[in-house]
């Protein structure tokens, strides 16, 4: 019999992190625990955590949301049966506990080298938003850490100022030496975007994200097909439906996708959109959401099953006081799992759980939502 418990959790930022919705000082996620009578010892787990003023989900009764769908798991309901379209982080959440469970409760949810400890992931340097002088220390750690993507948030400076930072690392840094992706999160308005992007595009920048706020399909559009910057679209995937996926690509034809699997829905959604990506001809990078270290271990796996010759946007673990500590590593801009590490839930399983859920376990081979594929 399947067992489900909600397990709520406050990560504590080491400092303040600077985003274009503000400053976040914590963050809340719930924590998901699956366990199965009848393989006794196993547990899976799995992270849900809605990302404020950005997650579909951010409600104030995603909670008692998570309450509900323990409840109606344990009046019989499938996983598979429930409704969680417009829940993405819980849907995402659900799928990696089950995941993990189903794989041996090893958090090795993907049978790869680096889920086995025998290769590292490299990753991206994200710089946060600061003063022009603060950006500037971050670069110079990034750099001297041996990082050679670097992702700036850009819209929250004066323009000149960002094309001063931007315009220092070139002095220095060939295109060939440091990449360099951008981010707007929806700060340049459709009158404006195109002669920003004009003026960043002397700095050889590899992408830049979401230049205006979502649901603008037809300026987005125009944008993407006379930018001078091949644009990737962020927040202007989340919620979109599936009978809208393909629409929004014939439409906005964008250069690249980011995909973030805690916005999305999961794996097997995100999966649908990079199987939309490839057909029309965009890139796709894969992006983790200020995920603890469960979702962020979850995330490197899958990435690790399906691309490994590319530099993703992989969080480092770094960010917060009270991380669940993990055998993942990083090594300068390389993660990697350490083979003498070891996972330790004791301070999740200390706090109160809401009521545990009892079923079949599922097997997902005999239902029709696909479990993520290797490629």
């Amino acid at each position: 019999m399947l067992q489900i418990t909600a397990h709520p959790y406050t990560l504590d930022f080491k400092r303040p992190a600077a985003t274009s919705r503000g400053a976040l000082q914590t963050r809340d996620v719930v924590f998901l625990r699956a366990t199965d009578s009848g393989r006794p010892g196993l547990t899976g787990w799995g992270e849900c955590g809605p990302l404020p003023g950005l997650s579909i989900d951010d409600r104030p009764d995603f909670q008692a949301q998570v309450h509900d769908v323990c409840q109606q798991i344990n009046a019989g309901h499938a996983p598979t049966t429930l409704d969680l379209a417009k829940w993405p982080s819980l849907a995402f959440g659900l799928e990696m506990a089950l995941l993990d469970l189903q794989t041996g409760g090893q958090q090795r949810l993907f049978n790869t080298p680096f889920s086995n400890g025998a290769a590292a992931l490299p990753t991206h340097g994200l710089i946060w938003m600061d003063t022009p002088a603060k950006v500037v220390e971050q670069i110079e750690r990034k750099l001297a850490q041996g990082f050679c993507v670097l992702k700036l948030k850009v819209g929250a400076l004066p323009l000149a100022e960002e094309c001063a930072i931007l315009g220092a690392i070139r002095q220095n840094y060939g295109v060939d030496q440091v990449t360099l992706r951008l981010d707007a999160n929806g700060a340049f308005t459709p009158a404006t975007a195109l002669a920003t992007l004009q003026q960043l595009a002397q700095f050889e920048i590899h992408l830049l994200e979401q230049p205006i706020k979502p649901g603008q399909w037809p300026a987005l559009a125009e944008i993407c097909t006379l930018s001078p910057i091949p644009i990737a679209l962020d927040e202007e995937l989340i919620g979109v439906q599936p009978e809208q996926q393909r629409r929004l690509l014939e439409t906005i034809r964008p250069q690249h996708l980011i995909i973030k699997p805690g916005l999305l829905g999961g794996f097997a959604t995100s999966e649908s959109w990079i199987e939309l990506a490839e057909n029309y001809g965009s890139a796709w990078w894969i992006n983790s959401m200020l995920e603890s270290n469960i979702g962020l271990n979850a995330i490197c796996q899958w990435t690790s099953a399906l691309d490994t010759g590319r530099v993703h946007g992989l969080g480092t673990g770094q960010l917060f006081a009270n991380n669940i500590p993990t055998p993942l590593r990083l090594n300068g801009p390389q993660l990697a799992v350490a083979t003498d590490g070891k996972w330790d839930f004791s301070c999740i399983q200390e706090r109160s759980a809401w009521p545990a859920s009892r079923i079949r376990l599922i097997n997902y081979a005999k239902h029709p939502r696909p479990l993520p594929r290797s490629r």
